[in-house]
């Protein structure tokens, strides 16, 4: 009889999962609402298996699997989330979960799929990670993403196809799998080359040559890069490129995983010049050989993609307030801001969508980035204020309740006649037991609505 621990903060789900994995007579079902039930639990009572959401308030499902490997806890973990972004599936992969596993609109295929998982999970845990495993948690990573994607095994062979880089392409999956020796970079040149998944490991200098511009780096991380192909039709477009190694949990490189987007319309005029003769002959060699400085290039794509960024911003703000889709909002904000991450309205909304996806702390880090950009607009200082007051009053933290205030006070100082910033600063002072300091902001609130002269914060949607 398998044990195992189901981490969620929505009780309808648990009251649905529960009775379904137990009803095989192979497993035993504990549930807990919050990671951090499930942390005191975890002293007291083994399991073979744990079951974490990801979208969950205070602790999520990434930071309670970093807690608990950092405790040296091996018990394996299934990430079960809605949320349709790589960032979130390498981050479950390099923090050592052993499954992925996405939410869909199939209740029956999916848990069947999850009860498969904890069988494969305990199977792992006892018999040595099963031939094969890998290449699942791979596969799951780059099928989650809502970009095309792919992924080359340690052998260059390719693990992952997703169903973005199938339209992207025109390519099935079922035709790509198993392909080495850069038979994948047919359908972007026309000719078989090195990709920027081939090239992770290697120095500015080689992804040069290999005829990228390099946008961005991280070491042993991300790296961002432009290059020219050909489209099937020889057509030639402008490609953007994000490759980044990804490693198991003993830190054994398994994958390179990459994400590709035809970037043509916003990018032509940055040139990714050939090797051609003409331009070896203007240069010396010393030139030719030099890597793009990246912070020059990068310059030069923000402002020619200056058109495209809010474009997918406003992508992503009719999908989360028109449409309540806030993961695949989160995907269109999130590709705005790797085009320029300097858009203040960007980090905002991301950071109410996470409000509503119920990420506290990454509505917080995106809305203080926000703040950091623009440090002077109302709603968005107000946006941060309510999150921080609303985490106060959660763990009846003074910390956060003062930071709200602050905040608070800032959109006062801007908006003088905006009665809701006073109006949180009483609430705030109230949670805080000052009675004196919330009666002197309530009784401002209501004297700005007794005189009609409130000014509302209006909300900019016009990009």
């Amino acid at each position: 009889m398998h044990s195992v621990l189901l981490v969620d903060d929505e009780p309808a789900l648990l009251e649905v999962l529960k009775p379904f994995v137990e009803r095989s007579g192979e497993m035993t079902v504990q549930t807990t609402q919050s990671a951090t039930e499930a942390l005191k639990i975890l002293p007291e009572k083994s399991f073979d298996v744990i079951i974490v959401d990801y979208d969950m308030p205070v602790i999520n499902g990434i930071e309670f699997l970093k807690i608990l490997r950092s405790q040296g806890d091996t018990t394996p973990v299934i990430i079960f989330t809605g949320v349709g972004h790589e960032r979130t599936a390498i981050d479950a992969i390099n923090y050592g979960a052993n499954f992925f596993l996405q939410k869909d609109d199939d209740p029956k295929k999916q848990f069947h799929s999850l009860c498969e998982m904890i069988k494969t999970a305990v199977e792992s845990r006892y018999l040595g990670k099963k031939l094969g495993t890998t290449g699942k948690i791979v596969s799951d990573m780059i099928n989650f993403s809502l970009d095309p994607g792919f992924a080359i095994d340690n052998e260059g062979r390719v693990a992952a196809w997703n169903t973005a880089m199938e339209h992207l392409t025109g390519i099935p999956a079922g035709e790509m799998m198993g392909k080495g020796d850069c038979l994948y970079s047919l359908p972007f040149f026309g000719t078989k080359r090195k990709m920027l998944v081939n090239l992770v490991f290697e120095p500015d200098e080689e992804i040069t040559r290999q005829k990228y511009r390099i946008i961005s780096r991280v070491p042993k991380g991300p790296v961002m890069a432009l290059t020219k192909g050909k489209t099937k039709d020889g057509k030639e477009w402008t490609l953007w490129s994000k490759a980044m190694p990804v490693y198991d949990m003993q830190g054994n490189f398994i994958a390179a995983a990459g994400i590709i987007r035809d970037v043509t319309a916003t990018a032509e005029d940055v040139l990714i010049q050939d090797d051609t003769k003409d331009t070896v002959d203007q240069k010396t060699d010393a030139e030719s050989r030099q890597p793009s400085k990246p912070g020059a290039l990068l310059n030069k794509i923000l402002a020619k993609s200056s058109s495209r960024a809010p474009s997918s911003l406003r992508e992503g703000i009719d999908l989360s307030t028109k449409k309540k889709k806030y993961p695949e909002a989160v995907a269109a904000f999130t590709r705005a801001l790797e085009i320029n991450d300097k858009l203040p309205y960007a980090w905002n909304h991301l950071g109410l969508c996470y409000r509503q996806m119920g990420d506290i702390n990454k509505e917080l880090e995106s809305l203080k980035r926000a703040v950091e950009l623009a440090p002077d607009n109302p709603e968005i200082l107000f946006n941060l204020g309510e999150s921080l007051e609303r985490v106060g009053k959660l763990h009846m933290s003074h910390k956060y309740l003062e930071s709200a205030i602050q905040v608070f006070n800032l959109v006062a100082k801007l908006m003088p006649n905006n009665a809701d910033a006073w109006n949180h600063i009483g609430v705030c002072y109230t949670e805080m037991g000052r009675s004196l300091e919330a009666k002197s902001n309530f009784d401002r609130a209501r004297h700005i609505a007794k005189f009609n002269k409130h000014t509302p914060i209006v909300p900019k949607r016009d990009f």
